[in-house]
């Protein structure tokens, strides 16, 4: 039986073989450029989407690829123990402008990039690239960061909190109540923040940082 990952996964792999990102390759197919994106593959509902059978034989006529070049891809994904994955990219000062996000403070919109990252269950996962250098002296310029808003957050975690107008930040969470979010700085030259719940639009944990 197929699953949504090994298709998913096939189309990053032919993607990769001839030397584009998904978004490169739905472009060189006549598609819409976040038709394969990451935020594309699940729906707000968490259900599955499936690409079309229309988009696969555009792809696998922009690529010259045939049926069984892309079913190879398919059974290989389906062999391999570690696979990797593109995950939705953005700046982390354009985070905090509109259009990014939806309304469950999931990515939206075209403005994304993608970065590649080994495969994990969660569907949600996306990534921050670090702009300057108010996280230090743990995130530095350059650095990225993928986050979970899946992820279960607890006290000590470092997470990424977004508010209903528009700011982003990362910080650690000290305390989590019913009503606030206590959170504490990553830099010794910025201070904490309290907010009200109500504030928040996303509270997403740091998994995975590159540095």
């Amino acid at each position: 039986m197929l699953s949504h990952d090994q298709i998913w996964g096939a189309i990053d792999a032919l993607a990769d073989r001839y030397q584009m990102t998904p978004s490169g390759l739905a472009k060189r197919a006549g598609l819409d450029a976040t038709t394969f994106n990451r935020s594309k593959r699940v729906g707000a509902d968490g259900r599955e989407r499936w690409p079309s059978t229309e988009s696969l034989a555009k792809i696998l006529a922009a690529t010259g690829a045939n049926l069984d070049e892309f079913i190879s891809l398919v059974a290989s994904i389906g062999r391999q123990a570690v696979r990797q994955r593109t995950t939705p990219l953005i700046g982390f000062a354009q985070a905090g402008t509109g259009g990014f996000f939806d309304d469950n403070g999931l990515p939206s919109g075209n403005g994304w990039d993608e970065v590649a990252f080994p495969d994990i269950s969660d569907e949600r996962v996306f990534a921050l690239g670090i702009n300057g250098e108010s996280m230090m002296p743990l995130y530095r310029d350059g650095d990225t960061i993928i986050v979970s808003p899946s992820a279960p957050v607890r006290r000590g975690d470092r997470v990424v909190v977004r508010t209903i107008d528009g700011e982003v930040m990362a910080k650690e969470l000290k305390r989590k109540t019913l009503k606030t979010v206590e959170l504490a700085s990553l830099s010794p030259e910025h201070p904490g923040r309290v907010l009200q719940l109500s504030e928040v639009s996303l509270i997403a944990r740091v998994i995975w940082a590159s540095q």
